[in-house]
């Protein structure tokens, strides 16, 4: 068991640590698994948890509000960074399918900011072949190849 005074020591550490930057709870585990023993890390995780400084959910709409505001990505990109985060397949999932509108709206833009950046080098096929390496549905891309 542990102390009062070293719980507050590792938590100020893991606070500090995620009021420098939003993480979610994997990042935070990953972080502090070798430097925390695993029953003050998970109850200080807990502790965060409660006091609403971790929560994934929130995460995820504050990560994909700036991917739509600096960034031209897919929405299947976007699955990936966040993946890469260790949030939960199911939150991940029930993010897109709530916000499927937005996603789509945002994806079609994305998909016509590149095609007029990379119009003038390549052909319209070139470009719907890089979209969809790039993770863009079709209907996307044809709904942002229209104007051209």
């Amino acid at each position: 068991m542990y102390t009062v005074e070293e719980f507050d020591r590792e938590k100020t550490k893991v606070l500090k640590y995620v009021l420098y930057k939003k993480r979610s709870e994997n990042e935070i585990r990953r972080k502090f698994e070798n430097e925390i023993e695993q029953n003050l890390l998970e109850d200080i995780i807990e502790y965060l948890k409660e006091a609403k400084y971790i929560d994934d959910k929130e995460y995820i709409r504050k990560t994909v509000n700036n991917f739509i505001a600096l960034k031209n990505l897919s929405i299947r990109e976007i699955e990936h960074k966040l993946y890469s985060k260790g949030i939960k397949k199911e939150d991940i999932e029930d993010y897109i399918y709530t916000n499927q509108e937005e996603l789509n709206a945002y994806e079609i833009k994305s998909a016509k900011n590149i095609t007029n950046k990379k119009k003038s080098g390549l052909e319209i096929e070139e470009i719907k072949q890089y979209l969809l390496k790039k993770g863009y549905k079709m209907e996307n891309i044809h709904t942002a190849l229209e104007d051209i």
